[in-house]
């Protein structure tokens, strides 16, 4: 018989509203969420949350787990308990794996050690490269949450530069279009620059000058356009600049448009003027810029020309991060934290309650069609969060659940606190203690 817990004298964030009330659950599902007393029944199992946030959880639609291939730096167990930690409840990662998830067997096989490992629910996507687009055709929409195309290279070289199969994929897939926007011709010149002003040394703060707005503009303007040609469904990953922002439109609701926008959670946290303090610990691709391009996303954010948030987690060791410049990879964890990131904002009035909850849960649910999870409503999966916004934590080593054992949030103190997270119905995560016997479900997805 399933376990019915009602939860009582909530703060619940849900669709839009922010009010005092009651949630129950039955086994993996929510059966009734009112602002009103739900009738008590004595196989109910009552817990009082004392005021604290009751909220969907998160969904992450970009992450880097680094499994198979890179397990040094994270690995699906590994990962996925940070991320459960952290209130992120599913999460998407992505295919530039040690092999390239380049065909359907090997991304099936990626998909039977997150049903052996993941504490949270997960999807993988399917990677796109300049010749396997009939093995991309052949996945099913249903179960898989996108295909990723590089428009520029990242860690994991799976650069697509060919323009047939850029037109191609745009035309031919019918599922959601995930990229990576930079321009490689340009950040192949202003790297040469650098190297012939600088030689082998060049600093940090050379990375977003480098990894310059242009490379991001053309490469986002081209990626648009070929959406539109073809009425493809685009999901722009980890935007970075204001001029990017005129690309994206605000009319339309979520739910009928074909071209969205995401930003991370680093993108929108530091800015230019902190590479002096954390060097190449925030050397991430696309590159962190000036502060009025963090500014200009928060606007961005708030205005809806940005739906979702999320982190582009994507962890190395920390040997590897304090390499010099041309030597240190870009990525780093944050999936631990990107709730009690952005919440931070609320603290400091910048962001309400409701768009934190709308870009990090609903709006990723909505984006790529996820089958009942991202809202709190009867018949959706259980994937529940509490925060306790009053009380505070500090990130130490200690406390750090990332298989790497840095991150670019160490000394800093939240005002938030993740007390407990539900993954379908089931309690993995309880003020520090994980449940590490439970096993998180595949997403699917509504086509």
């Amino acid at each position: 018989m399933s376990q019915k817990t009602l939860f009582v004298n909530a703060t619940i964030v849900n669709d839009g509203r922010v009010f005092h009330g009651e949630l129950l659950i039955e086994g993996a599902y929510i059966t009734e969420v009112s602002d009103n007393e739900i009738p008590r029944k004595p196989e109910y199992r009552i817990i009082d949350l004392e005021n604290r946030l009751l909220m969907p959880g998160v969904i992450d639609d970009q992450v880097h787990f680094r499994e198979p291939g890179m397990t040094y730096k994270g690995s699906i167990a590994t990962e996925s308990r940070a991320a459960v930690a952290g209130g992120v409840t599913s999460f998407m990662d992505m295919p530039n794996n040690n092999p390239p998830i380049l065909t359907t067997e090997l991304l099936e096989s990626k998909y039977q050690i997150g049903a052996e490992n993941s504490l949270a629910n997960y999807s993988f996507y399917m990677g796109a490269s300049n010749d396997n687009i009939e093995e991309v055709l052949k996945v099913n929409p249903k179960m898989v949450c996108g295909v990723k195309v590089f428009m520029g290279s990242s860690t994991g070289n799976m650069l697509v530069d060919n323009k047939e199969t850029l037109s191609r994929l745009f035309n031919e897939v019918k599922m959601l279009i995930a990229t990576h926007c930079e321009d490689e011709a340009t950040i192949k010149a202003n790297l040469e620059a650098a190297k012939q002003q600088f030689g082998e040394n060049i600093p940090i703060t050379e990375h977003p000058k480098i990894r310059s707005e242009e490379a991001c503009y053309l490469s986002s303007s081209l990626a648009v356009e070929l959406a539109k040609k073809h009425n493809s469904r685009l999901h722009v990953l980890h935007l970075t600049t204001a001029r990017e922002m005129e690309l994206f439109d605000n009319h339309l609701p979520l739910s009928e448009k074909r071209i969205t926008a995401e930003v991370c959670v680093h993108h929108l946290t530091f800015s230019d003027v902190d590479y002096e303090k954390f060097g190449t610990r925030i050397k991430w691709n696309p590159a962190i810029k000036k502060e009025t391009d963090r500014l200009a996303l928060i606007e961005a954010l708030e205005n809806d020309q940005i739906d979702v948030v999320a982190t582009d987690h994507a962890p190395h060791t920390i040997e590897e991060k304090t390499n010099s410049y041309l030597k240190a990879p870009s990525g780093g964890p944050l999936v631990q934290h990107s709730l009690q990131a952005m919440l931070e904002f609320y603290h400091d009035g910048t962001l309400n309650l409701e768009t934190i909850v709308r870009k990090m849960c609903h709006a990723p649910a909505d984006c790529f069609r996820v089958e009942k999870r991202g809202y709190l409503k009867p018949g959706y999966f259980a994937d529940i969060v509490i925060v306790d916004l009053k009380k505070e934590q500090k990130v130490a080593k200690e406390n750090l659940l990332y298989h790497c054992e840095w991150s670019p949030f160490e000394g800093k103190t939240f005002r938030s606190s993740i007390v407990q997270t539900y993954v379908n119905g089931n309690k993995v995560f309880d003020n520090g203690a994980l449940n590490e016997d439970y096993r998180g479900m595949r997403l699917t997805f509504n086509y």
